[in-house]
């Protein structure tokens, strides 16, 4: 695992603002495709480029923890200082909880995290703004659309000794359980759509090219 916290921030980055962790750890093993579903082509780049790029958009800090099999997917868009890298080889076991933990440590003077899933490509950065904005009125906040909760998923600066302790595959849940929650409800569909098989690829595929929208 390799990763520290940036020195200096970008000067384009909205100051005093949560950070987008990006979890690019998985094994995808859902997936049936021909390769990686986050190297799959998408609008021209892919799946985990497009995630990226939404969450660069929204002005935020990103910190990517991610496969090392695949970091020339984000060379260029995300600095090795603000990367996690994940062997698989040798960090057996390694489960969302250990991803959420490993990110929000690097970028432990942020005032909350966003926890972003990389198989999620059609979330708006406006969305991943509008949850950061909600963490003012409570530790942790979700987007939803139409009542639905999906990602990101927000987690104010009161809660870091918790994140960091986290391991395993249960991720934050347990977190939601026990303290209070703002739902945000937001008019993006991509907030609950992720990419687990071929066909949710041709439909991401589709919703990109304007031919037809996603349905839930």
């Amino acid at each position: 695992m390799h990763g520290r916290l940036r020195k200096t921030p970008r000067k384009r980055l909205m100051k005093n603002h949560p950070a987008v962790v990006v979890l690019a750890a998985g094994a995808g093993s859902r997936y049936h495709g021909t390769r990686h579903k986050l190297s799959e082509k998408l609008g021209g780049d892919t799946v985990l480029v497009r995630t990226l790029r939404n969450a660069i958009a929204s002005e935020m800090a990103v910190v990517l923890v991610i496969s090392e099999s695949l970091i020339a997917e984000a060379r260029g868009l995300i600095a090795p200082e603000d990367m996690v890298v994940v062997d698989a080889r040798s960090q057996t076991g390694w489960g969302m909880g250990d991803s959420i933990a490993a990110g929000v440590s690097i970028h432990a003077s942020a005032t909350g995290w966003l926890v972003l899933p990389a198989d999620m490509p059609l979330v708006r950065p406006s969305s991943l703004r509008a949850v950061a904005a909600a963490l003012d009125q409570q530790p942790i906040a979700f987007a939803q659309h139409r009542g639905r909760r999906g990602h990101p998923v927000g987690f104010g600066a009161e809660l870091f000794s918790e994140l960091v302790m986290l391991k395993g595959d249960e991720g934050a849940r347990r977190l939601l359980a026990r303290y209070p929650t703002a739902a945000v409800e937001l008019d993006d569909p991509g907030v609950l759509f992720d990419i687990d098989t071929v066909d949710d690829l041709a439909v991401a595929q589709r919703s990109i090219d304007g031919s037809s929208t996603v349905a839930l």
